[in-house]
C-alpha cells in the first residue's frame, strides 16, 4: 500500500476508534468521556512513537512508556519502563549507569500484554548480577557465549523491556540505558510506513478496548472494599505476585487495611481508575512501598485510603474518586501477603486505628508531596 493511502486508512482508524469508545461499556459522565479521550489521545501518541520512531531492530532505541504521560495497563508507580525492538538472528549490548536506581528487570518478550502474543520469554535482574546503585553495566542480548549477563534471544523474541525500580523516591540522577546492535550481519529491514501505521492504530485499539474490559471483569470477580486471591498475569515476570481491592466510598468513608509486613524484598500499595488501569496523580499520597510505609507500634501495617487526609502517615488519597482500585505489589519474596479491610466513616477513623498509628502534620503532608514531586521532576525529565 502506499503511503498516503496507509495515511488515510489511519486517519480514519482513529475516527472509527473514537466512535467506538464513545459506547456504552466505556464511560459515559462526563468526567469519565473526558478522561476516556485523554488516555485515547495519550494511547495514540504512544504506539505512533513506538511504530514509526522505535520500529527498526537494525537499528533500535529505548522508548520510554508508561511514564506521566503516556500511562497504560497500571503502571508501577515505583518503576520506569522502557521497551526497545530486537530481533533474534542479531545481537545487541545493553549498557548503562543505575545512578540512583536501586533494581531494574530486564524481560525479552514476545509482545504487548494487549497483543495476541503476550508473554515473557526470558528475565534478568540488575541485582541477579550483584548491579545496585551507581554501577556500570554491560548486558549482552543474543548471540553465542555463555556468559552470566548474556541473555539468548528465543524465536518470537520481538522487544527487550526494562523496569527501573526506585524505592526511597530520593531526588538522585535516574539510570541510563542504552542499546546497540552488534553483530555484522545483514540489519533486518523494519517495517514500511504502511505497516507502522496498521501496527500504531491497531495497539492503539488493543490498548484501549483490552484495559477497559481488564477492569471491568477484574472487578466483577471478587467482592468490593475486600482483597480477592492472588491475581493471575499470564506469561508475566517471574519476581511478580500482584492482589486486588476494589474500593467504593462514599464522601464521608475511609477504607483501613491492615495486616501483617509482607515477606517480600519490595512490595507496595497503589491506587488506579477504574477505565483503563490508569494511575492517580503521582505526586500526592496515591501509592506506597515498602520503604514509605510506616509500620505501627505493634509491628502492623495499617493504610488508610480516604478522600481526605485523615492525619496518619499511611494515608492512600483516592483525589476525590469515589470508585477505583488498591493494587498490591509484592516482588522477590514468599506468599502473597493476606490483608483485612473495613469501611469505617471518616470522621471515626483516625482513632480507630489506636496510639501505635504515626501520626502527621499538615506541614508533615506538604513535605512528602513536594519530596514526591522533586524526585518524579527527576526520573522522567525529558
Amino acid at each position: 500500500m502506499n503511503p498516503a493511502d496507509a495515511w488515510i486508512d489511519f486517519v480514519r482508524g482513529l475516527e472509527a476508534l473514537g466512535e467506538r469508545v464513545g459506547r456504552a461499556d466505556f464511560p459515559q459522565h462526563p468526567a469519565g468521556r473526558d478522561e476516556t479521550f485523554r488516555h485515547l489521545t495519550q494511547q495514540a501518541r504512544c504506539w505512533m512513537d513506538w511504530a514509526m520512531g522505535f520500529g527498526d531492530p537494525g537499528t533500535p532505541w529505548f522508548q520510554r512508556q508508561n511514564d506521566l504521560v503516556t500511562p497504560w495497563g497500571g503502571p508501577n508507580a515505583d518503576n520506569v519502563y522502557r521497551h526497545a525492538r530486537i530481533d533474534p538472528r542479531h545481537e545487541y549490548r545493553v549498557s548503562g549507569r543505575m545512578n540512583g536506581c536501586e533494581d531494574f528487570a530486564l524481560a525479552i518478550r514476545a509482545g504487548f500484554r494487549h497483543t495476541d502474543h503476550p508473554g515473557t520469554l526470558a528475565e534478568l535482574t540488575a541485582s541477579d548480577l550483584g548491579i545496585g546503585r551507581d554501577s556500570q553495566f554491560e548486558i549482552l542480548l543474543g548471540g553465542a557465549g555463555d556468559e552470566p549477563n548474556r541473555i539468548p534471544l528465543p524465536p518470537g523474541a520481538v522487544m527487550c523491556s526494562i523496569r527501573e525500580y526506585y524505592f526511597d523516591w530520593a531526588p538522585l540522577e535516574p539510570a541510563t540505558f542504552t542499546i546497540e546492535r552488534i553483530d555484522t550481519g545483514r540489519p533486518v529491514p523494519p517495517q514500511s510506513v504502511a505497516e507502522a501505521l496498521a501496527e500504531a492504530l491497531d495497539l492503539t485499539e488493543r490498548s484501549m478496548v483490552f484495559w477497559n474490559d481488564y477492569m471491568i471483569e477484574a472487578a466483577a470477580r471478587q467482592e468490593w472494599n475486600s482483597f480477592g486471591g492472588k491475581v493471575d498475569v499470564p506469561r508475566g515476570l517471574q519476581l511478580s505476585q500482584f492482589g486486588f481491592c476494589f474500593y467504593d466510598l462514599a464522601p464521608d468513608e475511609a477504607l483501613v487495611i491492615e495486616g501483617e509486613t509482607p515477606d517480600a524484598r519490595y512490595w507496595s500499595l497503589q491506587l488506579y481508575g477504574m477505565h483503563f488501569f490508569r494511575p492517580y496523580d503521582l505526586v500526592r499520597p496515591t501509592s506506597l512501598n515498602n520503604r514509605q510505609v510506616a509500620a505501627d507500634a505493634d509491628g502492623h501495617i495499617r493504610v488508610v485510603v480516604a478522600h481526605h487526609d485523615p492525619g496518619v502517615a499511611n494515608w492512600l488519597d483516592t483525589t476525590g474518586t469515589p470508585v477505583g482500585l488498591v493494587n498490591y505489589r509484592h516482588f522477590w519474596g514468599s506468599r502473597l501477603a493476606r490483608f483485612t479491610t473495613r469501611v469505617e466513616p471518616f470522621a471515626r477513623v483516625a482513632d480507630s486505628l489506636g496510639a501505635g498509628a504515626v501520626r502527621v502534620t499538615a506541614g508533615d503532608r506538604r513535605a512528602q508531596m513536594a519530596a514526591r514531586s522533586a524526585h518524579l521532576a527527576l526520573r522522567f525529565r525529558a
